[in-house]
């Protein structure tokens, strides 16, 4: 509990911690129901699942790239703001391309293709990209100045369950509040980019930034293309492809729709997935504060590990249950499985590659390669669902989900194989540490303090 409240004595993490959740309400306001909106005959667009699947890997191909731009550009900004500042710009035009734009091209036939490209590109630009860019940069900042990224991206599943609450009731009196709820969050979010510069004032930040490995010297673009020829992230992005993608398919394509058919009435379904959704979200940002504490029991591996096992059994859990009070049990475990997979992703990259390269790892081995399987799987994912139905596609996404978490019980590294960056050692550890010092017969003091150091490794 001391750390937690400690934290909020550090003005670099209540400026992510703000920034984040600013970020998450803008995107969440509208992105909690974009699904249904275009599946839903009124008020939404009534697409079909092929179609619905064709924006989404449309969307996947544009995010791809802007990933990877992102991901270079901010590993060769270090801690400069720029290409936040421009992205929280973008967000702020949400509403007005939304309702203006996207929205008519979608619902013409004639322009239907035209629609969904313009809007990968506006989307993935200001939302879809930019939240690995957003993630990716609040780490290398906790990194920075001293605070613990779980703890400022808690804030961001917090931000994200207050609005998806009231989208549930706003979407149903007109889809439109949600866009243009969307830009006043973006420009809230912009403001507080341009206007408050905590680290500017802090003390001895100047010395940290220096001193600290990820910035001690930007990485250079052959470091950059290096890490495309290290054979296991390529192992760790096949996981991710068959694993995380999928599951994104399942929560973001077809949940929404699948939920709320439930119900006698899609009103009924929309207001009560609003609620549902915004709870979880709520669980998610607890469990984003408890999921380091788990990691420090049983290990980064282990830990995500347990995020692929749970993420199966919602799946799967979907696919056999098709009452309302079920289901709704079930959607809870996404609470426990987001954090449990992103937290330790994070961790892994820092622990076994190069801490400098962590925005163009965690965007290119985690996020990029989500949004190739996206890309590649949304439409015919979609297409299955409308020959086969629901929960025949969920059972089928569960076994491909249950298949790469047994590829990565034996693909990924241990927490002491090939430590190429961040050493982490669990409380049993720790505790294994101080006892071996306090048996010295000597002074001790700076073996306490090598110890003190290993515990920094872990935050």
């Amino acid at each position: 509990m001391s750390r937690f409240t400690e934290a909020f004595r550090n003005d670099s993490y209540l400026h992510k911690s703000f920034t984040i959740l600013m970020f998450f309400a803008s995107w969440g306001i509208w992105w909690s129901f974009f699904q249904i909106w275009l599946t839903q005959e009124d008020p939404g667009l009534d697409l079909s699942g092929g179609r619905v699947g064709t924006i989404y890997a449309i969307n996947s191909a544009a995010t791809l790239v802007l990933m990877f731009v992102y991901g270079t550009l901010q590993d060769r900004l270090g801690l400069k703001r720029h290409l936040a500042v421009t992205l929280a710009a973008l967000a702020t035009l949400v509403g007005p391309f939304m309702v203006w734009v996207y929205e008519p091209l979608l619902g013409n036939d004639s322009t239907f293709l035209l629609g969904a490209v313009l809007g990968s590109v506006v989307l993935s630009a200001g939302f879809m990209a930019a939240v690995g860019l957003y993630e990716a940069l609040t780490e290398r900042y906790s990194r920075n100045f001293g605070f613990e990224y779980g703890q400022a991206r808690a804030w961001g599943s917090f931000g994200y369950a207050v609005v998806a609450l009231l989208a549930g009731f706003l979407f149903n009196v007109n889809p439109h509040l949600l866009f243009w709820l969307g830009s006043a969050f973006g420009l809230v979010n912009l403001a507080l980019w341009v206007l408050w510069r905590p680290e500017d004032r802090m003390t001895n930040v100047s010395e940290t930034a220096t001193d600290t490995d990820a910035d001690a010297a930007m990485p250079s673009l052959r470091d950059m293309l290096a890490v495309f020829r290290v054979r296991h992230l390529w192992a760790i992005i096949l996981i991710v492809m068959l694993s995380w993608t999928f599951y994104t398919v399942f929560d973001q394509q077809m949940f929404p729709d699948f939920y709320t058919s439930l119900f006698d009435t899609k009103a009924q379904g929309q207001a009560t997935y609003g609620v549902l959704n915004s709870v979880q979200v709520f669980l998610e940002a607890a469990m984003m504060m408890v999921v380091p504490l788990i990691m420090l029991k049983i290990g980064v591996r282990n830990t995500l590990l347990l995020g692929f096992v749970v993420m199966c059994v919602r799946i799967g859990g979907c696919a056999v249950v098709d009452d309302p009070v079920s289901v709704s049990a079930i959607k809870m475990l996404h609470a426990l499985e987001v954090p449990l997979c992103i937290l330790p992703i994070f961790r892994y990259f820092t622990l076994h590659f190069d801490p400098k390269l962590s925005a163009t790892l965690y965007l290119v081995g985690f996020q990029v390669s989500a949004q190739i399987g996206n890309m590649l799987f949304s439409a015919p994912l979609g297409a299955l669902h409308d020959n086969i139905g629901y929960q025949p596609t969920f059972l089928i996404i569960a076994g491909v989900v249950a298949t790469a978490a047994a590829t990565a019980w034996f693909v990924l590294k241990r927490d002491h194989e090939d430590v190429n960056g961040e050493p982490f050692y669990r409380d049993s550890e720790l505790a294994a540490m101080r006892a071996a010092d306090d048996t010295d017969d000597t002074d001790d003091t700076d073996d306490t303090d090598d110890t003190d150091d290993k515990e920094n490794t872990n935050v």
